[in-house]
């Protein structure tokens, strides 16, 4: 009876033992199952606070840029930006990558070659000349007389090109800003010019050719080139998107995704893979250079993208073409699109926070706000807003 007894307490205490067991199992899955939930709740906040400091950081952004506009009026009137601009054009170097520019340089000529019936014994004006080289091709052409503009001290170099080339007699170059010189004419049949910028309106050159055009242009007379198209295409190159801003992500162990921000806020130049398109192009602005004004160069536009094939939206990507027609017997065209030769004007890249998962047959629909900053005139704010999501950019 004792044996069976104790037999019977030591069965009861070892059910207890079990229960005990599986109570503290019980609570332990609990307990890791709550940390687990707030350890989830923890990264979604950081990943919250992570993006509310990028909407602020880009916020502040746009604010100095919209409003601190006192100093950079002061600056313009010092001419201390502008001049900073001009020096950037005096060293060969970026005279030669333009000269280089097959496309660019060898489609100018084309046109004046190829439409000699438009320069013929007609006084030209050739804004922001460079080296020379569109006054020489307008000469060749048969000009009566060429007058090129241009305030960088490579003007020095191209009147020595200029003699070099036994043009003197016809090509005259004058040093000086084009809103301040004096030209030895009251007209000129036609303007030519080489003004495109990055994004196709970057450096606002496209002001001092209006200028030119509205002061001293005949009234039969043209600007070339007359034409030119910006456009919009969507791309999905994860490896960008990977080394610009999942980098910041793990930097040797540790988190900089606050840097992000200024990663994002600044449109990148560079040559895009053609393979990476993956949306139909959608022009979103129009610029007839005969008859647009400068207040005209600030836009909006809405803009769709259909999307070709099943990917993740990267970022927007901005090209312009260049279009000589106006009284052409021959037009000349040239596209800085990722799908053409290559320029050095390559293309503008607008880096998303976010890749967009699409589907073939998808429709990106957004607006595109362009308008010049105005902390520096010659640099723009970019505001794409994208299945009304908004997003603030600097081509500087």
């Amino acid at each position: 009876m004792t044996i069976e007894c104790m037999t019977t307490e030591s069965n009861t205490y070892g059910s207890v033992n079990d229960d005990i067991n599986i109570d503290k199992m019980d609570s332990s899955s609990s307990l890791l199952q709550r940390l687990k939930h707030a350890e989830h709740r923890a990264a979604r906040a950081e990943e919250a606070l992570v993006q509310a400091l990028q909407d602020l950081n880009l916020a502040r952004s746009t604010t100095k840029n919209l409003f601190e506009t006192k100093d950079v009026q002061l600056n313009v009137e010092n001419g201390e930006e502008d001049q900073s601009y001009f020096d950037s054009y005096a060293h060969f170097g970026i005279h030669q990558e333009m000269l280089q520019d097959k496309v660019r340089t060898e489609n100018y000529r084309d046109f004046i070659y190829d439409n000699q019936h438009i320069f013929k014994g007609k006084v030209v004006l050739d804004v922001g000349c460079g080296t020379g080289i569109l006054s020489m091709f307008a000469a060749k052409a048969g000009a009566k007389q060429v007058i090129g503009i241009d305030q960088s001290e490579i003007i020095y170099n191209a009147m020595d090109i200029v003699r070099e080339n036994g043009l003197e007699n016809v090509v005259m170059l004058i040093k000086g800003k084009m809103e301040e010189v004096k030209l030895p004419v009251k007209q000129v049949d036609i303007i030519i010019s080489e003004w495109m910028g990055y994004f196709l309106l970057f450096e606002s050159m496209l002001d001092s050719v209006l200028f030119a055009r509205d002061k001293y242009l005949h009234p039969d007379g043209t600007v070339y080139p007359d034409l030119c198209t910006l456009s919009l295409v969507a791309i999905d190159d994860q490896r960008n998107h990977d080394s610009k801003v999942d980098f910041w992500n793990n930097v040797y162990g540790f988190k900089m995704t606050c840097m992000k921000s200024c990663v994002l806020e600044e449109s990148s130049v560079e040559y895009v893979k053609k393979d990476t398109v993956i949306s139909t192009p959608c022009m979103v602005k129009c610029v007839d250079i005969c008859s647009i004004h400068v207040k005209d160069l600030d836009f909006t536009s809405s803009f769709k993208l259909e999307i070709q094939r099943d990917s993740n939206c990267t970022g927007i990507v901005g090209y312009f073409d260049v279009i000589f027609e106006k009284h052409c017997k021959k037009t000349v065209m040239f596209s800085c699109s990722p799908t053409s030769e290559k320029t050095h004007w390559k293309q503008t890249v607008f880096i998303l926070p976010k890749p967009i998962p699409l589907k073939k047959g998808d429709v990106l629909n957004g607006t595109i706000e362009c308008a010049k900053n105005p902390k520096d005139k010659r640099a723009l704010i970019i505001k794409l807003t994208i299945d009304e999501e908004a997003f603030n950019y600097i081509v500087q």
